[in-house]
Order: structure tokens, then C-alpha cells, then sequence
């Protein structure tokens, strides 16, 4: 992508409103646009990185076994009678369409899931299941905040698997609890994110959220450093300020975002709809469902609150828009040529690189965006490198620079 044909572009000032570090950065860089409180537009630069992190959980859904779909976001009132949410999810948008008749948009997907299931699966040999969707959220915050981690429409992946026992559930339970550590650790944010003990469970005692450390949070959880696993603030007195694997007082406690969370539901869902298989003796049995949300575009917001210094963010390799900045601050046009053939010969190999061509702009003013957008790796091309038929490369994360052949650039790039 050549820069000078980027529709956006980097700001250094932003309203005083956004206080938090993600959206005063991905405001300034030219990722989101906000449209007003607590919603945004992705623009191209941060649609890239959204695409990339949604790619991460589709690779590790699938690894366990989850089938994508895509579900309505406009769901029929009468959907949500039947689950009894419809007057107690306080935050549910609703609305009234032709002939008066009510609608949600969807918060959460349960009061779709389990009939659509439902209609396919009638035996033991049917299940388990997993069904999973990426898909934009509604929920009506009193109060939207922190940027684009907690917003009135959002990004979200959530799956929910449908099993024929107890057991069965908690087999493939724990199997969620490692397949979200590999997206987080794939995010870039797994040192400091922990599986977090919450109260909320439907058919064990807690369900489990991932938090993920940062003085930006608004969450209290308290760390065991022995298990490494945590305790979210509101059910800290139940297990009486003490870890309950190892039975340690000496908890850490800290600030943390919520950047996804694992419910076992029981019969919660299923049994309002009537939804039942035929077991072995065909007889008839409840189905047991889990659910398992991660907030993607939240993962988005949460990786720039933990990886960014004063000049701006700091993405991680696989989710980062681009993987190389290459920069030029030739100005004679055999050595702007020179630049041309480079970018196009790092296309050719299959690189993801952005093209800093803009002929008008000051060097400093080029770093000081390359900073800002975070890209890993920079490179610059210049009258001084191309006078060695050298480039200049830099990393993000790094103070300093090293001097590369062109020939012996290419060939390791």
C-alpha cells in the first residue's frame, strides 16, 4: 500500500474527551474514527489489524472444532421472551419495526443459537457441537468509555458448544480455557492476561474471564503468582482472599481488562426452548451448552493500552497492519526510481508493506508517523543508503538501527 493514496491520515492532536491511551492513539494514527460515544468506524489501517486478530480466533476456533456462521443481528422479541431476558438484560437495544412489532438488536447470541441448533440435532450421534460467529455487537451502555473497550457497538467472536453430558462439557471446556490462551498469546498480550475465577456460573460454582493487566482497566481482580490464575474483585470474599487451588493469602491485586470470558450454561438456554436429544435407550435428555465470547475489537483497544511508549503503538508481529514501513526520503528521481523498484520487488515476494512515497513530507515528520503507526519494522531508503545500494532498518521496539545491502535484504526479508 503506497501511503500518499491512503485516504487517512495521522493526527497530533485529538479532542481532550478521550482520555484513554487506545483511542488517543488509534484516533491520531488514523486506525478508528469515532462517529460519536461509543461508536467507531474502522478505518483501512485498523480494519487491518481487526481482520488480523478475527483471522488468529478463527484459526484457533476451528482448531477445536467450532463451525462459523453468521447470525441475524436483528432478532424477533419473542426469542428473548422465551429466555425471560427480555426485560432483565438491561443493556439490550430495542426497537419497533413496521405493524408495531419489537425487535432487539443482538447483545449476545444464545437466544438464537440454541433453536437454530436445535432444528438439526435430535440424538446422542449428533452431538457435541460448536458453533461460532464473528459478528458486530449491540449493547445500550449507560455510559460508553475507555475508547474501544467498552462501546455501544463492537466486534465479537462468541461460540457456543452443545454436548450430550456433564462431562462432555468439561472435557471440552478446558480445551476453550487453552484455546484462548493461544489467541492471546498470538495477540501478543499473553504475559500479562490470566484466567480469572468470576462468579456467574450457571451449572458449576464460577465461570472464568481473561484479564488482562493495565492501569487502564476497570476491573479489580487479585493474582496468584504460585497458580497464576486469578480472582475477579466481586467473588474475592467467597474464596475468602485466598487462592483456591493452593490456598495462598498472599494475592497480588491489580487493574485489568476483560478481554473474554467462558460460561458452562447448563440447561439455561436449552431448556426454555425444549431443546432435548434421544439418548442411547431413546430416551429423552437435556442438552448441555457452554458459551465463550472474546471481544475482538476489545483485544484490539487492550493491545494498544499495554504496547505503546510516548512516540506511539507498539503492534505485536501477527497483528500489526503491516509488517514493514518502508520509507523513502529520496528526492532525486533516480533515487526515488530506486525506492519504486524496492516496494514493488517487496510485493513481488509476497511482503506486507506499507509505502511511505509522500514526496512532500519532512523526515521527521515521516519517523514521527512511522512511530505513531507502530508498524514492527522500518525501513528507510535514502540518497545516503542507495550511495552504498544499502537501506536502513529499524525496529519498532528498538532504539537502534543496522545498515543492510539491498541484495542481502531482499533475501532475507
Amino acid at each position: 500500500m503506497r501511503q500518499s493514496q491512503l485516504f487517512t491520515k495521522t493526527s497530533k492532536t485529538i479532542s481532550q474527551e478521550e482520555v484513554s491511551v487506545n483511542a488517543q492513539l488509534l484516533l491520531r494514527g488514523g486506525f478508528i474514527d469515532k462517529l460519536f460515544a461509543g461508536v467507531y468506524t474502522m478505518l483501512p489501517l485498523g480494519f487491518r489489524v481487526l481482520t488480523k486478530i478475527e483471522t488468529i480466533i478463527r484459526e484457533e476456533m476451528n482448531r477445536v472444532g467450532g463451525q462459523e456462521v453468521l447470525m441475524p443481528a436483528l432478532n424477533p422479541k419473542e426469542n428473548w421472551v422465551v429466555t425471560g431476558r427480555w426485560d432483565t438484560f438491561d443493556v439490550l437495544f430495542k426497537l419497533t419495526g413496521s405493524g408495531d412489532k419489537e425487535y432487539a438488536l443482538g447483545a449476545s447470541h444464545e437466544e438464537v443459537v440454541t433453536p437454530l441448533v436445535q432444528k438439526f440435532v435430535f440424538s446422542y450421534k449428533d452431538l457435541p457441537q460448536a458453533v461460532y460467529q464473528m459478528q458486530t455487537k449491540f449493547r445500550n451502555e449507560a455510559r460508553a468509555k475507555s475508547g474501544i473497550l467498552r462501546g455501544r457497538e463492537f466486534r465479537m467472536k462468541d461460540l457456543y458448544s452443545f454436548h450430550h453430558n456433564q462431562q462432555n462439557l468439561d472435557e471440552y471446556y478446558e480445551r476453550m480455557i487453552e484455546a484462548y490462551f493461544r489467541v492471546y498469546t498470538r495477540c501478543g498480550i499473553r504475559e500479562k492476561t490470566y484466567l480469572t475465577f468470576a462468579s456467574g456460573g450457571t451449572f458449576s460454582k464460577y465461570s472464568h474471564e481473561y484479564q488482562t493487566i493495565t492501569e487502564a482497566g476497570e476491573d479489580s481482580i487479585y493474582i496468584c503468582d504460585t497458580c497464576n490464575i486469578a480472582f475477579n474483585s466481586e467473588i474475592i470474599e467467597d474464596v475468602n482472599h485466598a487462592c483456591n487451588q493452593c490456598q495462598n493469602k498472599e494475592l497480588r491485586e491489580a487493574k485489568a481488562i476483560e478481554v473474554g470470558n467462558i460460561f458452562k450454561l447448563g440447561t439455561k438456554y436449552s431448556a426454555p426452548f425444549g431443546f432435548s436429544y434421544s439418548d442411547e435407550n431413546n430416551n429423552q435428555q437435556p442438552v448441555i451448552m457452554g458459551c465463550y465470547g472474546i471481544g475482538s475489537s476489545r483485544v484490539m483497544g487492550t493491545v494498544v493500552e499495554i504496547h505503546h511508549d510516548e512516540k506511539g503503538i507498539l503492534w505485536p508481529e501477527e497483528i500489526a497492519p503491516y509488517s514493514l514501513h518502508l520509507v523513502s526520503l529520496c528526492q532525486e528521481p533516480d533515487h526515488i526510481q530506486q525506492a519504486e523498484v524496492l516496494y514493488e520487488q517487496l510485493v513481488a515476494k509476497g511482503i506486507d508493506v506499507l509505502f511511505d512515497d509522500r514526496p512532500d513530507v519532512r523526515a521527521g515528520e515521516k519517523f514521527a508517523d512511522s512511530d505513531l503507526l507502530g508498524i514492527p519494522t522500518r525501513v528507510v531508503v535514502s540518497a545516503k543508503t542507495l550511495a552504498q545500494q544499502s537501506v536502513e532498518i529499524k525496529k519498532r521496539s528498538s532504539e537502534d538501527s543496522d545498515f543492510k545491502s539491498i541484495i542481502s535484504f531482499l533475501a532475507e526479508v
